[in-house]
């Protein structure tokens, strides 16, 4: 009778390596009619397409169209932000409840644009984060320096301050699906 061993073989750099994730933003560009045709695009030419999650985030006005085209395929769909609270006086903002309404999946926070154009903080990417958490988005947390950071070499201080601002007051189990 063989004898079980109660050491653990190291895992191989392939059995520890994440899956892939690829999130194409599609910003404001498209109308909901180049939505609906580029989904359908991405659906035959990725339909093949295996080792790797896919995901899209069309504008808000084409998440719904673009879930349908999308059904059945391994291509997931998200928002572009969402805000932090579940509902109010927030003229132009979007609850996460509402892209998940939608059929959306996850949601890009945090990203360069909405800090540079919209002044978002790490303290707003942190209410985000919370608020697409409560009703089950997969959050794609964005963090990055500007040129003028990286050339004064702060590159490794502004990610820090995003991760740890972004991430406050989350247990590890709520952020372990990032």
């Amino acid at each position: 009778m063989s004898r079980l061993s109660t050491t653990h073989e190291p895992k191989t750099k392939v059995e520890t390596m994440r899956r892939p994730f690829i999130a194409g933003n599609w910003k404001m560009h498209k109308t909901i009619g180049e939505c609906v045709q580029l989904a359908k695009l991405l659906k035959v030419k990725l339909a093949d397409s295996h080792g790797v999650d896919v995901a899209v985030c069309p504008p808000f006005t084409a998440i719904a169209a673009t879930v349908e085209v999308l059904r059945g395929s391994r291509i997931r769909v998200g928002g572009q932000t969402c805000h932090g609270e579940a509902s109010g006086a927030f003229t132009g903002e979007v609850a996460a409840e509402m892209l998940a309404n939608a059929g959306a999946t996850l949601v890009i926070l945090g990203h360069s644009e909405r800090r540079q154009y919209f002044a978002e903080t790490d303290e707003t990417v942190n209410g985000r984060l919370a608020g697409a958490l409560r009703v089950g988005l997969r959050p794609i947390v964005c963090v990055g320096e500007t040129l003028e950071q990286r050339e004064a070499s702060k590159t490794f201080d502004v990610i820090e301050r995003q991760v740890r601002g972004g991430l406050c007051g989350f247990s590890a189990a709520e952020l372990s699906d990032l």
